[in-house]
């Protein structure tokens, strides 16, 4: 048996390296295994992006987006951090109608939010085609580069990053492909899609997504620009969907997503959802379709039943605690992911409200079963 310091922590994506940084910060010896597996961190597009479906989602954002930005500072340039905002577009009289209900349930947690008319949109991004009602802009919200802000978060005295391919969790003891076990105080798993593989009763449903990244062409959009009906392509249960979103990159790159599928785990880019997720996009900002694509790619997102990621200890294994099920908001929602969970760990009053969040939701009933 292996010393594995205070805290283990499965998984070195965004999550888990949040999770990580907040444990250092008390003082703990934190060791981070991390199995080379591809993740999510980078696959996606590091939005940093206020979602209100339901008011957890809204106060897990909302906080963490403050993290962020309190963490704007410290970060180095190639984390690639900037507070550019969202515009959420309305392409009709019916979604403007859901813009406003969006502004106003916003502007009511304290957001900077402000409602765009078709030419003021117009004004403020004149690559998108003409005849677009308006939109929500929401000031807040920003894009990293999460890979490097992922790595800016383990560079800590205490975190010992340490390639190690986890099989097998027993409480707060886990045992390695090469046959070590390492114990800690306690073990958090953060793996993301990988975590079934070690909790199998994990309600966790990979999520597909292809993405793909332009040449460099600066000053084409200043915002990140989402059409409203990225909500319900975002929470469809069931069938492949897209959605109109594009990211203007630091390096005058454009970032073009978004599809969602259930049906393939495969990572080979699917020309056909490709295609049909590039229309969408065209279809927004005609524009694109002259510029020159340099890569495509696709990640998967781990996601939760609910959509909200597990956030608190295992209630059938003792000593091992679950941050995942993020979907496609684990970057934005790191920092509150880590905050909530830690004091948990500590018997802290957590930062937000943890029982919409705690992992009994799902596998309370199992115990009883």
């Amino acid at each position: 048996m292996s010393d594995g310091g205070d805290v283990i922590v499965i998984g070195a994506g965004i999550v888990g390296a949040a999770c990580a940084r907040e444990l250092a910060r008390r003082g703990q010896r934190v060791l981070v295994l991390d199995a080379g597996l591809p993740a999510a961190t980078a696959a996606g597009m590091g939005h940093l992006i206020v979602l209100d479906d339901n008011p957890a989602e809204l106060a897990l954002c909302q906080y963490s987006l403050q993290r962020w930005r309190d963490w704007a500072g410290e970060m180095p340039e190639d984390c690639a951090y900037r507070q550019n905002g969202t515009l959420w577009l309305a392409a009709n009289a019916e979604e403007m109608a859901v813009a406003e209900a969006k502004c106003l349930a916003l502007s009511e947690h304290g957001l900077d939010c402000q409602l765009l008319g078709s030419s003021a949109l117009q004004a403020a991004e004149p690559e998108l085609r003409q005849g677009l009602h308006g939109a929500l802009k929401v000031s807040g919200d920003g894009i990293l580069y999460a890979p490097n802000a992922a790595r800016w978060l383990l560079d800590h005295p205490l975190i010992e990053r340490r390639q190690g391919h986890a099989v097998e969790i027993d409480g707060n003891r886990v045992r390695l492909a090469s046959g070590a076990w390492l114990r800690a105080e306690a073990v958090i798993l953060a793996a993301g899609n990988q975590a079934g593989a070690l909790c199998p009763e994990l309600p966790i449903t990979p999520k597909k997504g292809h993405l793909l990244i332009t040449d460099r062409y600066p000053g084409r959009i200043s915002h990140t620009l989402v059409e409203l009906g990225y909500v319900s392509s975002a929470h469809n249960s069931s069938g492949p969907s897209v959605a109109a979103n594009i990211q203007p990159r630091p390096t005058g790159q454009l970032l073009i997503g978004a599809s969602r599928q259930f049906d393939s785990t495969d990572a080979e880019v699917e020309p056909q959802m490709l295609a049909r997720m590039l229309r969408r996009a065209v279809d927004y900002m005609p524009g694109l379709a002259s510029l020159n694509a340099i890569r495509a790619w696709t990640g998967l997102r781990a996601a939760s039943p609910d959509g909200l990621p597990l956030l608190g200890e295992h209630p059938q294994r003792a000593g091992l605690w679950l941050a995942v099920g993020h979907e496609g908001l684990g970057v934005t929602t790191a920092p509150g992911s880590a905050a909530l969970l830690v004091a948990q760990l500590f018997g802290e009053t957590p930062p937000l409200a943890a029982h919409a969040y705690l992992p009994q939701r799902f596998l309370g009933a199992a115990a009883h079963a």
